[in-house]
């Protein structure tokens, strides 16, 4: 960890994460995989763990009055599920099959949402049943608690409810907030909070937290049209780097 590579990589992964926590949703599932070009992938997913609590916590805050109670009701259960299912199976079940499912239903999602809303047109709103959002909530955590990558399955059913930018940012932040600190025993249990892997982390953090509060700040500037329309652009680039990642590991 202390070759130039791992620093580099590591400030722009936890830079590009906290643009992510701070609103721009689904950008973050890069940042695991570019630290891991420099580290093993458990350690970097160990490394990263710390700094999602504190860049979660910057979110939460910073989006405190504008949640959605319904959302986080329907999927906050499936997603404690999905962790578990992810802790139990985590030496069985090969990630890539999780990463390629993802990233074939984030790339054929986000390709629809964007082509019904092509020319500036606004897509209506959408409420799928709650069974739905207990799966796609499902889906999260157990992806979430293999690669850091739950933003996708969240997206599925969250953003076509069309709910308002910062409302949706605020459920988002809440939602992985829990999951994260749901995470902490598991990761413990499997002993990934090493102190190196700590002092890592506490070196990655003033970056962490101010590209957090900057991208706050940017998609305060952004109207909620624009904002999902990057969205669903950002969750077609997850797809194709899930599937990257699927094929190539």
């Amino acid at each position: 960890m202390h070759q130039p590579a791992f620093w580099v990589l590591g400030l722009i992964a936890v830079t590009i994460i906290g643009l992510a926590k701070g609103g721009f949703i689904g950008f973050g599932i890069l940042g695991t995989p570019l630290l891991a070009l420099a580290i093993p992938p458990v350690q970097a997913a160990a490394i990263i763990l710390p700094l999602l609590l504190v860049q979660d916590a910057v979110g939460i805050w910073s989006f405190r009055k504008t949640w959605d109670a319904y959302v986080l009701k329907v999927m906050l259960p499936g997603g404690i599920v999905g962790i578990a299912i992810g802790y139990t199976f985590a030496a069985s079940l090969p990630d890539s099959w999780v990463l390629g499912a993802l990233g074939i239903l984030s790339i054929v999602f986000g390709a629809y949402r964007l082509w019904i809303e092509r020319g500036g047109r606004a897509a209506p709103a959408v409420e799928w049943p709650a069974w739905a959002g207990f799966l796609c909530g499902t889906a999260s955590g157990l992806s979430s608690q293999i690669a850091h990558a739950g933003q996708p399955p969240f997206q599925l059913w969250a953003m076509p409810r069309r709910m308002p930018r910062d409302v949706y940012v605020g459920t988002s932040s809440i939602f992985f907030g829990a999951m994260n600190w749901i995470k902490v025993p598991a990761y413990a249990a499997l002993g990934a909070f090493t102190p190196s892997n700590l002092i890592a982390s506490a070196a990655l953090l003033p970056v962490a937290i101010l590209s957090t509060l900057l991208g706050v700040r940017l998609v305060r500037r952004i109207r909620t049209e624009g904002f999902y329309r990057i969205a669903y652009a950002l969750l077609l680039l997850v797809g194709v780097v899930l599937l990257r990642n699927a094929v190539a590991g």
